[in-house]
């Protein structure tokens, strides 16, 4: 709103690239919104979404910046968390650790306090504190039977916890209820489950193993296809590519 209007578009525009393309393609996630920040780097949604970017790039530096800038813009405390990972991902999990135990964390709603708490317990794992990692992930969400957003995470993390600690049957019943609470496959537990079980998952067919017989023929794309060439016509003014001031 603080922008003229056309620049606002642009910039939206491309701002809604980097959350279509985070997961996937980070890096041209961070392609769109490099170009979000040169059009617009007073905008606090701008500088964060470039963090978040960075971030999935494991740009750990950039992305401290751009958090921190925007975090003076807002003066929210929503990006505490992630902020203390970069610290991890630069190799300074002391920082990480400082940051676990700030007044900043009381300010952070639920989502954001377990957050830091799986933060805090990565920074102690780094330092090779197993067992203090363990301790820090004992908590009264992590006791509670209601699933949140966050609980597959967290009960993923304490059962990877106690695997490297070598509590291995403790381990298992753990990532047994992150399963359990996993309806989306956030995470792998049930592959970690698995190799806990000595399950082994291989191809039922090899490379020159034959389709059984009336199976239905796969389905072959020729590699000189483009298949956005039937829609040239359709979308002539559309522009698939970073919005460019």
């Amino acid at each position: 709103m603080s922008l003229p209007k056309t620049l606002a578009e642009d910039v939206a525009r491309n701002l809604v690239m980097v959350a279509r393309l985070l997961d996937e393609d980070p890096e041209q996630a961070y392609a769109y919104s490099r170009i979000a920040l040169r059009l617009a780097s007073r905008v606090a949604a701008v500088r964060e979404a470039a963090g978040f970017a960075a971030y999935a790039t494991q740009k750990y530096a950039e992305a401290l910046a751009e958090f921190r800038a925007s975090r003076r813009m807002t003066g929210s405390v929503e990006l505490w968390p992630v902020m203390a990972d970069c610290e991890r991902g630069l190799g300074r999990p002391e920082r990480a650790m400082a940051m676990a135990g700030e007044p900043e964390v009381q300010k952070l709603d639920k989502a954001g306090q377990v957050e830091m708490r799986l933060v805090a317990a990565g920074a102690r794992r780094d330092m090779g504190q197993i067992d203090a990692a363990i301790v820090t992930l004992q908590s009264s969400e992590l006791a509670s039977s209601a699933v949140h957003p966050w609980t597959p995470r967290l009960r993923y993390a304490y059962a990877d916890a106690l695997l490297a600690a070598g509590r291995e049957d403790e381990a298992r019943e753990w990532f047994g209820k992150a399963l359990e609470a996993d309806k989306d496959g956030s995470t792998d537990a049930s592959d970690r489950l698995a190799e806990l079980d000595g399950v082994e998952f291989v191809d039922a067919l090899g490379d020159d193993d034959a389709a059984p017989a009336g199976a239905e023929a796969p389905v072959v794309v020729d590699a000189d296809y483009d298949i956005d060439d039937e829609d040239d016509d359709e979308d002539d003014d559309e522009d698939d590519g970073p919005v460019k001031a």
